[in-house]
C-alpha cells in the first residue's frame, strides 16, 4: 500500500474514476548468489511494513513461515496515514501489534517517506509498504511485495535453522497453477477490492465489483472440491498467503467501506470462511501477523475522501468467528444442506 507527496488517493483515479495502481520505484533482489550486491546476512536487512495493509501483511507471513524472525528485524508503522503518509508511532504512543515503534535506524524519522528521502534526497515515487531496507549499505532492497516473499522463500534458506529449509511455498510441481491462480487473484480480487473502494463513478465501481464477486465465487468453487485443507493440498503455498490478506479484511472492512457488500464471506462463502478460520486459528503465522485494530482505523480514518467523519464502525462482531461457531444465516443453510 503506497503513499505520496502530497497526493491523495482520489487522484490514483483515472478520468473515466477507475482506480490505477502505481508501480513499485525499488526493485532490487537479495541473492545467495556470489557477488551479489544484496547477500543474505543476519541481522543486514529491515523490514518496514503496516498491519493495515494487505500487501505488507504478505511479508510478515512469509517471515514467519520461514523462520526469519532472528534473521530480519522490523518495524510497524503506525496505522495512520494522513498527508505525510505513513508515520511512525512516537515513543509515548502505545499501539497494539509487535515493533509498532518509532524507526530504530533512523532516529529522527517521523514518518517512512524519511527514509526513502534519506535513500534518495531527489526521490519522487511513493512511500509504500513493505519497505526491505539494507542497512549497512543504506539502500532500499525493494517495495514490492511478490518480490520480496520470494526472496523469504530461498535466498536465506542458508541461515536459517533447518527445520525451516522444507518449507516451500512455492513447489516445482504446483508453480504454474500457483501462478494462474495469482493472476486472477491478484488483478479481481487483492486488486479488485480496492478498484472498488477506490472507484470515482458508478460506472468504474460496478466494472470493479462484479469481478470481484465473481472471482470469490470461483476460490469458492475451487476451495469446496480441492481444500485439504489449504489452497493446493495438506501444505501451505504462496496462493494462501496471497488470498488471505484480502480475505481476513473482507467482512471487518472491505465490505462496508469499500462497497463490497454483495455478500460477506461468513455468510456468503462457506469454503472460504473455513479455510480463513483454519489458517487464522491453526498456524500462528497468519493469526499472530493480524491486528484488527489496525485494519481497521487505518481504513477508515486515513481515508477521508471516503469516510470524512473517520467514524470507525463497531461490527462486525467478533472480528473472526472460531472455527466452531457460524453466523445464524450459515447455521441455518448448513442444518438444511444436513438434513
Amino acid at each position: 500500500m503506497a503513499s505520496g507527496s502530497g497526493q491523495s488517493i482520489t487522484s490514483w483515479a483515472d478520468k473515466s474514476g477507475e482506480f490505477k495502481r502505481g508501480q513499485s520505484q525499488f526493485r532490487n533482489h537479495v541473492s545467495k548468489q556470489p557477488g551479489a550486491e544484496f547477500p543474505p546476512e543476519k541481522g543486514r536487512y529491515h523490514l518496514y511494513v503496516s498491519y493495515a495493509c494487505p500487501w505488507a501483511h504478505r511479508t510478515l507471513i512469509v517471515r514467519s513461515l520461514k523462520g526469519l524472525d532472528d534473521i530480519i528485524p522490523y518495524t510497524s508503522v503506525h496505522w495512520e496515514m494522513l498527508e505525510k503518509g505513513w508515520r511512525f508511532a512516537t515513543p509515548e504512543e502505545k499501539i497494539p501489534g509487535d515493533n509498532v515503534t518509532p524507526d530504530p535506524i533512523h532516529k529522527n524519522s517521523t514518518h517512512l517517506r524519511n527514509v526513502y528521502f534519506d535513500v534518495d534526497p531527489d526521490y519522487t515515487g511513493r512511500f509504500t509498504v513493505p519497505t526491505l531496507y539494507d542497512i549497512k549499505q543504506n539502500k532500499i532492497v525493494s517495495n514490492e511485495s511478490s518480490e520480496i516473499i520470494r526472496m523469504f522463500y530461498t535466498e536465506f534458506d542458508d541461515i536459517i535453522h533447518d527445520k525451516y529449509r522444507s518449507v516451500d511455498l512455492f513447489p516445482e510441481k504446483l508453480r504454474a497453477e500457483i501462478e494462474g491462480t495469482n493472476d486472477w487473484t491478484y488483478n479481481d480480487i487483492n486488486n479488485g477490492v480496492y478498484k472498488s473502494g477506490f472507484a470515482t463513478t458508478q460506472e468504474a465501481y460496478e466494472k470493479a465489483v462484479k469481478p470481484l464477486f465473481a472471482s470469490l465465487d470461483r476460490a469458492e468453487a475451487h476451495l469446496a472440491e480441492h481444500a485439504a485443507p489449504y489452497y493446493f493440498g495438506t501444505n501451505i503455498t504462496e496462493a494462501d498467503v496471497r488470498l488471505y490478506t484480502t480475505i481476513v479484511r473482507f467482512d471487518p472492512v472491505y465490505v462496508q467501506h469499500f462497497k463490497c457488500n454483495i455478500r460477506d464471506i461468513r455468510s456468503g462463502y462457506p469454503s472460504l470462511h473455513k479455510w480463513l478460520r483454519k489458517l487464522y486459528w491453526d498456524v500462528p503465522a497468519f493469526k499472530n501477523t493480524t491486528q484488527f485494530e489496525h485494519i481497521k482505523n487505518h481504513y477508515t480514518k486515513s481515508h477521508k475522501q471516503i469516510n470524512p467523519f473517520s467514524i470507525t464502525p463497531v461490527g462486525p462482531l467478533p472480528d473472526i468467528l472460531p472455527k466452531d461457531q457460524e453466523v445464524p444465516a450459515a447455521a441455518a443453510a448448513l442444518r438444511s444442506t444436513n438434513q
